[in-house]
């Protein structure tokens, strides 16, 4: 496993790595706002064809856009990050799907959602994410396309890009080929 971006501050033990995500990090690319960012922390593997991730993310997230999650990154202009955003006063299940472009989807959350357990399936072209709650069913949040032809670095990440950072725990990472 290694970092793309590595944080200033950040432990593994015990299956659980403690993240501090840094302020004025973020993934994005030029919708809607005409930037591009990519500064966000990044905690992966590099596989090639097909992959399975599953984690469970606890975390404080209270800054506008302050996001924790799964991510499948090609390069800067390919790539699938899914997870929890802090957005308008709420915590919500967010997806961005970018191929040059980033399109961003939003989802509530339950008020109780003090964790959100994610997995990601990579199969040829197709990537399946779901996530859960306590006590509730995995439920499918997105189903996208992105190349089969290319490694992904798969893992995990984190992003401040308008607070002044925050702590995430990612509990049980599993980064894996699919056999």
């Amino acid at each position: 496993m290694r970092w793309l971006n590595e944080p200033t501050s950040w432990q593994r033990t015990a299956g659980v790595l403690q993240v501090e995500a840094a302020p004025g990090t973020d993934f994005w690319r030029v919708t809607g706002y005409g930037y591009v960012r990519d500064s966000g922390h990044l905690y992966g593997q590099e596989i090639e064809g097909d992959l399975d991730i599953e984690v469970t993310v606890r975390g404080r997230l209270r800054g506008q856009y302050d996001q924790a999650g799964v991510m499948l990154r090609a390069d800067e202009r390919v790539w699938l990050k899914a997870g929890l955003e802090h957005y308008g006063g709420m915590l919500r299940l967010s997806t961005v799907l970018t191929v040059g472009y980033s399109s961003w989807m939003l989802a509530g959350l339950p008020d109780d959602a003090a964790e959100v357990s994610l997995s990601l399936t990579r199969r040829g072209e197709a990537v399946q994410v779901r996530y859960a709650t306590p006590g509730r069913l995995p439920e499918l949040c997105a189903l996208v396309h992105l190349p089969a032809d290319r490694a992904m670095l798969a893992g995990v990440m984190c992003a401040a890009p308008e607070s002044e950072g925050f702590t995430v725990a990612f509990h049980d990472l599993r980064v894996r080929p699919h056999d």
